[in-house]
């Protein structure tokens, strides 16, 4: 009857996958999740977007590609998440100062402030494998910007009405449509606009 593997022999099975002979400890959970995150990271900064592969991501964290592929079976997905590990999400603290303009202000120079931290190279490159990209990924603007809105809604400084998924997908088309013209570099004007010639007036109360 063949041996069940212990602890240590799990873990030099590991190492050996990837031709490194060092004894790593066994890593689980959150540890390893973040281990991967890290590398992912590290390697698309060091190789680019084009040169990164799943081999490179799982030698720098010293495991197998399987362990991987087994959590993000594309590219995208990989750097995606690891772009999210490292820069955080707009999604982690929605503003809420009780004035719609300053919120969407506020979440659009958070997405202008991560594209520059990650750059035209890894923004470019999600954009050509786009599709690779899971559905929630595109819902994510949108997503906030209706939380905002509905608040609004809420203080009665928006219609209702106009509270609906198109208009709060507006600022996140337009402000990508610019980072895909300008190579990432967004200006605050650019920004005011949107929100004050756009989106204001199609949603705001005669009184607001």
């Amino acid at each position: 009857m063949a041996k069940t593997k212990t602890g240590d022999q799990r873990s030099r099975t590991e190492a050996d996958s990837t031709g490194d002979s060092t004894v790593r400890p066994r890593r689980h959970g959150a540890e390893l999740e973040n281990a991967l995150l890290q590398a992912a990271w590290d390697e698309v900064a060091a190789v680019g977007y084009a040169g990164l592969t799943m081999e490179g991501v799982a030698a720098r964290a010293g495991t197998g590609k399987a362990v991987l592929y087994r959590r993000w079976p594309k590219r995208a997905e990989l750097v995606l998440a690891a772009m999210r590990h490292h820069l955080g999400s707009i999604t982690d603290e929605i503003p809420d100062t009780g004035d719609l303009r300053e919120d969407v202000l506020i979440v659009l120079r958070q997405i202008k402030d991560r594209a520059e931290q990650m750059g035209p190279d890894i923004f470019h490159g999600l954009r050509m494998e786009s599709q690779d990209l899971p559905p929630e990924a595109f819902a994510i603007t949108p997503g906030v910007v209706m939380t905002l809105l509905t608040r609004a809604a809420e203080r009665g400084d928006v219609r209702r009405e106009k509270v609906t998924p198109l208009i709060a997908s507006l600022p996140g088309i337009l402000i990508r449509h610019e980072l895909l013209l300008s190579g990432v570099a967004v200006s605050e004007a650019y920004l005011t606009e949107i929100v004050d010639e756009v989106l204001l007036p199609l949603v705001v109360t005669a009184g607001g």
